[in-house]
């Protein structure tokens, strides 16, 4: 039988269970440090705990494991891991370092696959498994702060919510472990450091912005108007822009945190004079950062990157109205750097 993983019990849940066990409450503090700050990987590594209580732990917790499969190294330091999780299934996180500026990001997968079939991304061929547990989102972000401090002998300095599958689908474990990486009892991160990036499902925008969350939003734009957003992805046919600019302007005014918009630009089809006066439009509407991003192209796909003069004349237009914007050259070009590309494989 599955032990259930043992770094899936928030402090609450793992207070009442040592409660029950007749143990004193101290223990749940010494055992969520020994989690988290000290990334311990067994129960004997808790060696402060009796080791009856030790025992206990491993008679019904376990550790559930995510192991390198395959590593990708960009002539640009890109670096691009596949983890092979404790059901077989497979998973990427990706390291973008940007050495000049000591910025070091972990990109970092919520679900294995996804269910939202956008027509450009690799894992939108892929169908959604299963969401991603608290301790395989976090494990992610520890082994790639590992490769980090491997490769630049530095340590992250973002993460980004931003891999494989739609984090607002697997609310619950991405808010958990976001939780993990910021509190500190936990990894104490600052969560303006962490971005959640969601393709735009305004329900749970608004959860966010109950919430309290405290991270950055981005949404995976792409097209600024509903016609277009429609033909390449799904989602927006039930969540169009008048229902996500409400929802981003509620978030807003509730959080106050940064808020930017994601487009990919493709050639001929979203990278216009007329596709950019729609973009500003919808940025006056809430202060918003503007990241147009060139396309990895995917097999099978059929769109194309749009040129670097068509993309700089595009950003001027946004620039030019006030729209803070920010062009971002494709990383990775030389590995399977489109999101999916190398969970696809094999």
């Amino acid at each position: 039988m599955e032990l259930q993983d043992i770094r899936d019990l928030n402090p609450d849940n793992l207070s009442e269970l040592l409660a029950s066990w007749g143990q004193p409450a101290f223990r749940a503090k010494q055992i969520y440090s020994w989690l988290w700050q000290h990334r311990a990987g067994s129960f004997d590594d808790m060696t402060n705990l009796p080791i009856p209580l030790r025992e206990s732990l491993k008679a019904h917790f376990g550790f559930l494991p995510i192991s390198l499969d395959r590593l990708q190294v960009s002539t640009d330091g890109t670096i691009k891991a596949r983890w092979k999780l404790h059901d077989r299934h497979r998973i990427e996180s990706v390291l973008i370092p940007v050495v000049e500026d000591n910025r070091f990001t972990a990109c970092v997968s919520c679900q294995v696959g996804c269910s939202l079939t956008c027509a450009f991304c690799a894992t939108g061929k892929m169908k959604r498994i299963r969401n991603l547990t608290v301790g395989e989102i976090v494990g992610q972000v520890e082994a790639v702060q590992d490769l980090c401090l491997e490769h630049y002998g530095r340590n992250l300095t973002h993460i980004v919510y931003m891999g494989m599958g739609e984090p607002l689908l697997a609310y619950r474990p991405v808010m958990e472990s976001i939780e993990r990486l910021t509190s500190p009892a936990g990894a104490g991160m600052s969560p303006k450091r962490i971005t959640i990036s969601t393709a735009g499902i305004a329900k749970m925008i608004r959860q966010l912005a109950d919430d309290g969350t405290r991270t950055n939003l981005a949404l995976s734009l792409h097209a600024a108007d509903d016609e277009k957003r429609n033909r390449m992805m799904p989602i927006n046919e039930t969540n169009n822009l008048p229902s996500l600019m409400d929802a981003i302007k509620y978030y807003y005014q509730q959080t106050g945190n940064r808020i930017s918009f994601e487009y990919i630009a493709f050639l001929g089809f979203n990278d216009t004079p007329a596709d950019a006066r729609n973009l500003v439009r919808l940025c006056r509407m809430f202060p918003v950062r503007v990241n147009i991003i060139e396309y990895n192209p995917v097999a099978g796909v059929p769109y194309e990157k749009s040129g670097e003069e068509r993309t700089d004349a595009f950003a001027r237009i946004i620039r030019d109205s006030g729209v803070m914007v920010t062009v971002r050259r494709s990383r990775g070009k030389d590995i399977d750097a489109a999101c999916g590309q190398l969970a696809n494989k094999e």
